[in-house]
């Protein structure tokens, strides 16, 4: 027997049961569903079925592996924020621009802005710590930190940093997902792939980002839309039945990046010099430029995909519509929020929307809105909620689960 890069076993000597096995499960949208329709979901266990009966047996007869269900849910949830609150009055004093401008057209009124020795790392150790509590989890008993930002405090990523603040004296795995607006989403059912693919237990998911430090605030078409933050919550494995995160649906197109990127740049100056020795050598000094958008197609964008992101991932759950009782987006624009909600006929009310305090906060967007309903009792244990991200890639998902 073998493993496999992911670390799974491998059986690489079965030939002889080719044809004499009928698959019984086949692959269904967001995880596993048999014929009959029951959805199933499966990961590979180092133990083996029938192996106790067979312990001289061959690596062919008795090395068949074990699919274990295993389910997942969304048990603990934190967010934090810059202590720097800029309003809407704060930013007319540095572009052309006023109050009723920004809040017509996007619905925001303040936005937190990292200052002072506050990092983005610090944010994210914040919410974590949060969520952990509220799950009533141990910080030795995480087994995995997925940091979804695109702002890291570091350019190899910020996850081990968050890591080693929580003080998690096991050394779990944790790394980055850079996904942008969407980097939530994705965090969420890549953990939910890791507990019921890999066998692991608590793992934390936190979407933060400082886009703060990528906007031209010359620039009153994107300056006014985006704010730092943080948001965490901890997904933890449970019998199958117990599952609690339904479905998900997932797509990116690179050929929207024309219209919202923050591209590689290099120097118009050569400052090293090439010592005439080899042409474009050594190579100039490079930055990121600072976030390009164009806020019309974006728009377009979003209207258009949500809402069919959101719906396929009804579908693949077999739930209608009418089962949501709150529809959670990622906090761009209230324009967006309006639009899709009226597109999938979900009252307003039943819509969760923080961005008038804390404008485009990213990745951190959908967990700090969350976070908040939370704690606010609006979003109550068993409610079912759909949340969708999108931005920058262009990428977009969506996912239904139930809280708690």
């Amino acid at each position: 027997m073998a493993t496999n890069a992911s670390g799974l076993f491998t059986t690489p000597t079965v030939p002889n049961l080719r044809g004499k096995i009928k698959p019984s499960i086949r692959i269904f949208g967001s995880g596993f569903r048999s014929p009959d329709g029951i959805s199933k979901r499966v990961f590979c266990s180092s133990t083996f079925e029938g192996a106790e009966k067979h312990v001289g047996a061959s690596p062919s007869e008795s090395r068949a592996p074990r699919l274990v269900s295993k389910g997942c849910k969304l048990i603990g949830c934190g967010s934090a924020v810059p202590s720097l609150k800029i309003s809407n009055d704060d930013l007319a004093k540095v572009v052309d621009t006023n109050d009723e401008w920004i809040s017509v057209r996007t619905g925001i009124h303040n936005r937190r802005i990292l200052s002072g020795k506050e990092s983005l790392t610090t944010l994210a150790v914040e919410a974590a710590l949060k969520a952990l509590e509220m799950a009533e989890v141990d910080v030795d008993d995480v087994d995995l930190i997925l940091m979804c930002t695109s702002s890291p405090d570091d350019l190899f990523g910020s996850a081990p940093q968050v890591q080693k603040a929580l003080g998690c004296k096991r050394n779990p795995l944790a790394y980055d997902i850079t996904a942008a607006c969407s980097g939530f989403v994705m965090g969420l059912v890549s953990a939910a792939c890791h507990i019921r693919g890999g066998g692991f237990k608590n793992v934390l998911v936190i979407g933060a980002d400082a886009l703060s430090r990528f906007v031209d605030w010359t620039d009153r078409g994107t300056c006014i839309l985006f704010g730092d933050a943080a948001g965490a919550v901890l997904v933890q494995a449970c019998d199958s039945e117990d599952d609690s995160l339904l479905a998900f649906d997932l797509h990116s197109d690179g050929d929207g990046n024309r219209h919202l990127n923050a591209a590689f740049k290099e120097s118009e100056t050569d400052e090293l010099g090439s010592n005439g020795s080899v042409l474009g050598f050594p190579p100039r000094r490079a930055s990121f430029s600072c976030l390009q958008m164009n806020g019309k197609e974006v728009f377009r964008f979003a209207v258009r995909v949500v809402p069919q992101s959101i719906e396929a991932a009804l579908a693949k759950a077999g739930l209608p519509a009418s089962s949501i009782d709150w529809l959670l987006l990622h906090q761009a624009n209230q324009r967006i929020l309006d639009g899709v909600s009226s597109r999938m006929q979900i009252p307003s009310e039943q819509v969760i929307s923080n961005l008038a305090n804390y404008g485009n906060t990213s990745a951190a967007s959908i967990p700090l809105a969350l976070d908040e309903a939370v704690r606010s009792g609006k979003v109550k244990p068993g409610h079912t909620i759909a949340a969708a991200g999108f931005g920058a890639g262009l990428t977009w998902g969506s996912t239904i689960f139930r809280w708690g």
